[in-house]
């Protein structure tokens, strides 16, 4: 028996709900918290494309919901789960989806390329994003999700599957992918008539949507980098937390996100946190090697720490107004917070004004140092190497700089040596001084034999 309202162009054989060589549908708490802020009581909602069943919970206080998915299988499990009461589930492509009905809230936070199948020849993405367009009622809000095609993820690892299409990489025309880049995405927007509220920066990506950034505020890349940099444990490019933090510092954490949600309507789902953190203002010193710069945010930190009772290492401190403040996890003793900090350090590949190749226990002890704490020593001393193949190279190429110039001291102090063993004043005080240390030496083995 048939629950859902077939239009065209469904796909009878295939699930985005349960993929089996494909990504899954949209879903994760960024996402929850959006729409849970987006939908009003008694709002007329329209759902377009695949999107886990969590979500729909969220959709509680509106009046009616209209569910367009391509997939069959799916489009009869969320006919059957979510009931008819409100609820009418349409199978099939966006092109083939006639109905003249205006919406006070449209969900499309799977973006736009899923909402066709391979029976349909092609969709620009611009006339898809006009099909929705059409069908949002005056003072309508509209919730949109959309890939970055080039952004931090092809900094940090490179795309080897690119090379292995899955099941649903079917031939499709370029002009249905999403437009590449911020700035043409906007445009693309302005030519449909669609004036953005607020555009937010998703991570690690649509179908797992963990941290929204609305800006370049340290709070949300630090969240952003964390996520980014737990879904890229093997082998990196380059360190992901460092390169979120960066290019927030550059102004491009949006502009550079996995993906976007870009909001039209009074949706305030997100809050912008205030603060530096303390770890951003300790590697901003080191790698211009301000150690004076160094020392003062050192002897700060490492006095608030003896006198607050929520210590908390320097990734997780926010400076604001010269006062330390915790955000996230505590970690307890100047000890160990110095060695995790230490410990990102080296594994983000950040320069150093020491001598390169010194271990972690070493580099520890001279910032205590400068706050007058004197660590017991440890025979643990592990070798902290960079995460990312990039900084690898930097500290290979520093170390060899470095070899280098002690290698060319050592010539010339060797050559100085040498001259001086050659010169007349040398040969002069040895001959001189040469009898004195001869009697010396018998003397002391007199002594001896007494």
């Amino acid at each position: 028996m048939t629950r859902s309202n077939l239009v065209g162009g469904e796909m009878l054989n295939w699930s985005d709900l349960h993929p089996a060589d494909a990504r899954p549908a949209a879903t994760g708490p960024a996402a929850a918290a959006l729409l849970a802020a987006a939908v009003h009581p008694g709002d007329t909602v329209l759902v377009a494309g695949p999107h886990a069943h969590h979500l729909y919970a969220d959709l509680a206080p509106a009046a009616a919901v209209d569910i367009l998915v391509r997939s069959a299988p799916d489009a009869e499990e969320l006919a059957e789960t979510l009931g008819a009461e409100k609820t009418q589930v349409y199978c099939g492509s966006l092109d083939r989806f006639t109905s003249t009905e205006t919406y006070d809230l449209i969900v499309a936070l799977d973006g736009l390329e899923r909402l066709v199948g391979p029976d349909t020849p092609t969709l620009p993405w611009s006339e898809a994003l006009a099909e929705l367009r059409t069908r949002l009622a005056p003072g309508g809000r509209l919730l949109l999700g959309a890939t970055n095609p080039f952004s931090i993820n092809n900094l940090i690892q490179p795309d080897i599957t690119a090379a292995l299409p899955r099941d649903e990489d079917w031939g499709r025309s370029v002009v249905d992918a999403p437009p590449a880049g911020l700035k043409p995405l906007m445009n693309m927007l302005s030519a449909a008539d669609i004036t953005p509220t607020a555009t937010y920066g998703v991570f690690p990506s649509l179908t797992d949507a963990e941290v929204v950034v609305d800006g370049d505020n340290q709070l949300g890349a630090a969240a952003a980098g964390r996520v980014l940099a737990a879904t890229n444990a093997g082998p990196v490019l380059r360190d992901p937390y460092r390169v979120v933090m960066d290019a927030a510092a550059g102004g491009l954490l949006v502009a550079l996100a996995p993906a976007w949600y870009v909001v039209v309507g009074a949706v305030a789902a997100f809050e912008s946190g205030e603060g530096e953190l303390l770890e951003e203002r300790l590697v901003r010193a080191l790698r211009v090697d301000d150690q004076a710069a160094l020392r003062r945010e050192v002897v700060g930190y490492v006095e608030w720490l003896r006198t607050t009772e929520t210590p908390g290492s320097p990734e997780n401190v926010i400076v604001v107004d010269g006062a330390y403040r915790l955000h996230g996890e505590g970690l307890v003793g100047v000890e160990a917070a110095l060695e995790r900090f230490v410990e990102r350090v080296l594994q983000a590949g950040v320069r150093v004004p020491w001598p390169a190749g010194g271990d972690g226990r070493e580099l520890t002890a001279r910032l205590a140092s400068m706050a007058g704490v004197t660590l017991t020593p440890s025979e643990n001393l592990e070798v902290t190497r960079p995460l990312g193949s990039a900084e690898q190279l930097a500290t290979v190429a520093r170390l060899a700089d470095e070899l280098a110039h002690a290698s060319a001291r050592a010539i010339l102090f060797e050559g100085t040596v040498s001259g001086i063993r050659r010169s007349v004043a040398y040969r002069v005080g040895h001959a001189v001084l040469n009898p004195a240390r001869v009697i010396r030496r018998r003397i002391k083995r007199v002594l001896r034999r007494r």
